[in-house]
């Protein structure tokens, strides 16, 4: 993906590491378009970065992601870059039904279907473009558990194999396929994340993530350093250790 020229849709992108990631891509010379359920952020957003262009879309919804995304298809015939970022996370106790089955619902229809029905709503557009890329958000818990957040984990371990699969699919056409893995970062995902220290903050790892954009065009995964203890457990023979770190208990997982 190139750093500038682009004209970007981040749905999902009315605070956190959406509207960062927006704000530093328009910064380095792409036209960025947002959208987001909160009809009241949106028009904040617009007024306090006059030339970003905003969409009230409900990712959740898929008859939302068509509609809209046929107007900013229509609206945007540039449009080359897909990033779906909205997410959800929740604690969830899976030692009963009703600790997580409709939470475990709402994150997969999120995480998960969201993106598929934004891929589904952009993908021949995107084909007809002559350099495309979809970006899609996985996260380091994709790869290394956090005790929890199950179908956090599980919803994010799925987008990483989508993107492996679809980007197989995709070879020898105009659009790539960019993973894009965060750490934890200091945003309002869980409650306490935007102030923990063991978080990365906000504008460290959208600038990390940025920097690696621009000199590595051709990557398939972006990762920040922060997130490699995470991704790498498993390669590096220590996956065990890196569970029990993660979720703080002795080496033997308890």
């Amino acid at each position: 993906m190139n750093i500038s020229g682009n004209t970007v849709f981040i749905p999902g992108a009315t605070s956190g590491i959406g509207l960062a990631l927006a704000l530093a891509l328009r910064a380095r010379g792409n036209e960025v378009i947002i959208g987001g359920r909160r009809t009241d952020l949106l028009e904040q957003i617009a007024a306090e970065h006059p030339g970003i262009h905003t969409y009230r879309i409900d990712t959740a919804d898929p008859d939302s992601i068509s509609a809209v995304s046929a107007r900013v298809i229509a609206e945007h015939p540039e449009v080359n870059v897909l990033i779906p970022m909205a997410g959800i996370m929740r604690v969830e106790d899976w030692t009963t039904a009703a600790g997580f089955l409709e939470s475990a619902q709402q994150i997969v229809t999120t995480n998960l279907l969201g993106p598929i029905h934004l891929i589904a709503a952009f993908i021949e557009h995107l084909q007809s473009r002559p350099d495309a890329t979809i970006v899609t958000v996985s996260s380091g818990l994709a790869f290394t558990p956090l005790m929890a957040t199950p179908s956090y984990n599980a919803s994010k371990a799925a987008i990483h194999m989508l993107s492996e699969s679809i980007r197989l699919q995709l070879a020898g056409t105009s659009v790539s396929v960019l993973e894009l893995e965060p750490p934890s970062v200091r945003t309002d995902l869980l409650p306490g994340q935007a102030e923990s220290e063991g978080a990365m903050p906000l504008d460290e790892f959208v600038a990390e993530v940025v920097g690696l954009i621009e000199s590595q065009p051709y990557a398939t995964e972006i990762q920040v350093e922060n997130v490699k203890f995470l991704r790498y457990g498993e390669a590096r023979g220590d996956y065990d250790r890196v569970v029990a770190t993660l979720n703080q208990l002795d080496p033997h997982g308890r």
